[in-house]
């Protein structure tokens, strides 16, 4: 929530934040001197719409996705291609972070996981076809369709799904 500790703030900051920012100051120069590169950077579907119960989380994600398609804007007519990949949920040790939450969202976030190797197949695929948005979890392109036409329609079908998770 808003009120979570300044230093987890923080720490979600530099993790899903500025450590893109300092890959891709790395990485740019050399990219740029070349005249090609392509960065795929690791957002998330949060970043694109939001994340239940986690505000840190859900505003870094946004900005990580906001920073991809400001370097892809800027860059890409100098040959610097970008993908941005957006799932939901990745069946690695990372969902032990849902653990103490209610039942329902833990059978909510299991019924969404996929293979990592599923995703890994979404990135080749949008690197090959220079795609930016790379959505292993097809239905996250209709819930941003929704987002983006019906915000109140959205913004509603959001905080129901809060409630019935137990948030």
């Amino acid at each position: 929530s808003v009120d979570a500790p300044t230093d987890a703030w923080q720490r979600t900051w530099d993790i899903n934040v500025m450590a893109h920012v300092y890959a891709m100051r790395h990485a740019l120069p050399g990219m740029l001197a070349r005249g090609s590169g392509y960065i795929v950077s690791t957002a998330s579907a949060a970043g694109l719409l939001t994340n239940l119960g986690a505000a840190p989380y859900a505003v870094t994600k946004h900005a990580a996705v906001a920073l991809a398609e400001w370097v892809s804007i800027t860059y890409g007519d100098r040959g610097i291609g970008v993908s941005c990949v957006c799932p939901q949920f990745v069946d690695t040790p990372m969902l032990g972070a849902f653990e103490g939450h209610s039942d329902a969202m833990q059978r909510w976030v299991r019924s969404l996981a996929i293979d990592a190797d599923a995703v890994a197949a979404e990135v080749i695929d949008a690197v090959a076809e220079d795609r930016f948005l790379v959505l292993p979890h097809a239905e996250v392109a209709d819930y941003v369709t929704i987002r983006a036409t019906d915000h109140e329609r959205w913004l509603a079908g959001m905080r129901r799904l809060q409630a019935d998770l137990g948030g």
